[in-house]
């Protein structure tokens, strides 16, 4: 190996699908995916965390990235996920489900290809949207999840 060579950083990444969009969040943060489970529905609770699951014993909030991205709520199907998440959130851990209608695979993201936000031309607000990368010909969408969470438990 070349001693001149840099290193190429990347983010491991779980890849899934909302409607055309592709997202990615941090493989680290991931604790488990599971096919769609009975939701609790909370009365009063803001629309994009409409429900409670059990995951293990615990409750879980679940949050529907659709409502916050503007799209269209959608019946689950066959291939819909719960993305279960570690999120930091106001320095405590909080664990949290991400609905996701489709789950790919776990990726490497080229940190030196992460492009900025767009500020024009994005249905999905700026602040809760870490970069933009490309793979395989596709952009990838990297969402704030810290951001976002912050933002509903504030609401």
């Amino acid at each position: 190996m070349n001693a001149t060579a840099t290193t190429r950083t990347a983010m491991r990444a779980l890849t899934m699908r909302l409607d055309d969009e592709i997202l990615a969040i941090e493989a680290e943060s991931v604790r488990e995916i599971l096919e769609v489970v009975p939701i609790t529905r909370v009365p009063n609770a803001p629309e994009a965390v409409f429900g409670l699951i059990n995951v293990r014993g615990s409750v879980v909030p679940l949050c529907d990235f659709r409502v916050l991205f503007k799209m269209d709520r959608r019946d689950p199907t066959e291939d819909t996920r719960i993305v279960v998440v570690d999120v930091q959130l106001n320095g405590e851990r909080l664990v949290a489900g991400l609905l996701a209608d489709k789950v790919h695979e776990v990726v490497d993201l080229d940190d030196s290809a992460r492009e900025p936000v767009p500020r024009v031309g994005m249905r999905w607000p700026p602040d809760f949207i870490r970069g933009i990368n490309r793979h395989n010909d596709a952009f990838v969408i990297i969402p704030n999840v810290e951001t976002i969470f912050a933002t509903l438990a504030a609401a």
